[in-house]
């Protein structure tokens, strides 16, 4: 059995990025690679380096980064944690057993951490939501999802946070690809009680190593994930990247209308080669295809890495960084 096969298989969720399994599988030098697989910002915020007291001191509460944060996402509350991906797994130790709805499809993490700490979770499609919502404790949305890209109105969040608030229910609203459409975040909400916002450094500022992400919600409920987290759950190098990335006005303003541009050129793109995107985001187009895993195979041998779904049969194709790498592409479609 290959190393892709032995990934696959050993209960770790499937995730976009797995390169040295991808290298090992096809056999190409991970330097010849084009990752395609993971939605992050190839052209991501130029990092700086750390002053050297960063590197000596341990990490201080009382710095500027929930400043800068609050100003960025426009909320009063929120704790930094150690990417977003801590307070998935964290969440769900805060609350009793509950009934928990989780958008389907959807980055699964969510639905693993619940069951993991004894929940009872239903996946839900968009048309479902409302269906559901009477028996449901913890709603949880990607927003935009993750692979479809589907996003919802302001209003309909937060009339869902509504009637699950009135009975002591949550909303989790997972945006982590939300930072180049910024007009449709509902951070600007989470005083309220029972509504939870998720940000990420990882996808729009190109940050995933640095492992930095928020949780926006109500100070109570921040109050009780910090405890659970303990300290210095941010290391002292990564708050201070993150201060500064998050102050840089003018590289966010720029970097939102590339990813726009060029979003819509890969959806171009891929129509052009009778790959036409079903849903998609700033970061990323998504191609539901019965053929997928074909295609999948056929561009890993060319090198090129994309994330391969099973249900339903879909590929998610991140953007290119390069005008090379927008050929490189388009010359692999070409070959399939």
């Amino acid at each position: 059995m290959d190393a892709w096969h032995r990934l696959n298989q050993s209960g770790l969720l499937h995730h976009g990025g797995r390169l040295r399994a991808a290298v090992a599988r096809f056999a190409i030098p991970m330097e010849n690679w084009l990752d395609l697989s993971t939605g992050i910002n190839a052209n991501g915020w130029p990092v700086r380096t750390p002053p050297a007291a960063t590197w000596v001191r341990l990490p201080e509460e009382e710095d500027e980064l929930n400043i800068a944060a609050c100003r960025y996402y426009g909320t009063d509350f929120i704790l930094p944690v150690a990417g977003s991906q801590a307070a998935i797994q964290a969440l769900p130790q805060l609350r009793a057993p509950s009934q928990v709805s989780v958008l389907s499809p959807g980055y699964a993490e969510h639905a693993h951490a619940w069951k993991r700490c004894h929940h009872a979770v239903t996946a839900v499609t968009p048309d479902q939501i409302d269906l559901a919502l009477p028996d449901t404790d913890v709603l949880i949305i990607i927003h935009p999802n993750n692979p479809t890209g589907v996003v919802f109105p302001i209003t309909q969040l937060l009339d869902w946070h509504a009637q699950l608030s009135q009975r002591g229910g949550w909303l989790i609203v997972d945006e982590a690809f939300m930072d180049a459409t910024p007009e449709f975040s509902i951070a600007s909400h989470t005083a309220t009680p029972g509504l939870i916002v998720l940000r990420s450094l990882g996808k729009f500022f190109g940050l995933a190593g640095a492992r930095v992400g928020f949780v926006c919600a109500h100070p109570q409920l921040l109050t009780a994930l910090n405890h659970l987290l303990g300290p210095w759950t941010v290391n002292a190098p990564a708050r201070w990247i993150a201060t500064e990335a998050l102050q840089d006005d003018n590289w966010q303003r720029n970097a939102r209308q590339r990813l726009l541009q060029d979003s819509q050129c890969l959806h171009t793109l891929l129509s052009q080669h009778q790959l036409a995107p079903d849903g998609g985001s700033a970061f990323f187009q998504w191609v539901c295809s019965g053929k997928a895993n074909y295609v999948f195979e056929k561009l890993a041998f060319q090198g090129i890495l994309t994330r391969l779904f099973s249900d339903p049969p879909s590929l998610r194709f991140g953007l290119p960084a390069t005008e090379a790498h927008w050929q490189r592409l388009d010359r692999a479609l070409t070959q399939i």
